[in-house]
C-alpha cells in the first residue's frame, strides 16, 4: 500500500481531520521509526512487531557467484522486522 493510499484510507475513517495535517502525522511517524534505526534502537508496536537492526558480520571470503572471484564482505546493517505474536495469529485466521 503506497503512502498516498494510507492517508486516503485514514481520511475515510477520520473525516474529522483534514489531510495536511494526516500527511504530517504520519510523515512525523515515519521519521521517528527511521531516527530511532539510525540511533540503533529498536522500536516495538505492541500490536504490529518489532523492527531492529541487526549486525551482519564480516566474511573474510566470500565467493561472487557470477565469477568465481573470492571478494571480501565488509560487516553491515540490515534492518529486521519482527511481527507481534497477535498479528501472526490474526494473518493465520
Amino acid at each position: 500500500m503506497s503512502k498516498p493510499r494510507i492517508i486516503k484510507e485514514l481520511k475515510i475513517k477520520n473525516s474529522n481531520i483534514n489531510n495536511k495535517d494526516l500527511e504530517k502525522i504520519f510523515e512525523l511517524f515515519l521519521q521517528e521509526i527511521i531516527d530511532s534505526l539510525l540511533n540503533k534502537k529498536s522500536i516495538e508496536i505492541r500490536s504490529l512487531g518489532t523492527f531492529f537492526i541487526k549486525e551482519i558480520k564480516e566474511k573474510k571470503q566470500a565467493r561472487n557467484p557470477k565469477t568465481g572471484e573470492n571478494i571480501y564482505v565488509p560487516k553491515r546493517n540490515k534492518i529486521r522486522f519482527r511481527a507481534s505474536k497477535r498479528l501472526k495469529e490474526l494473518i493465520n485466521k
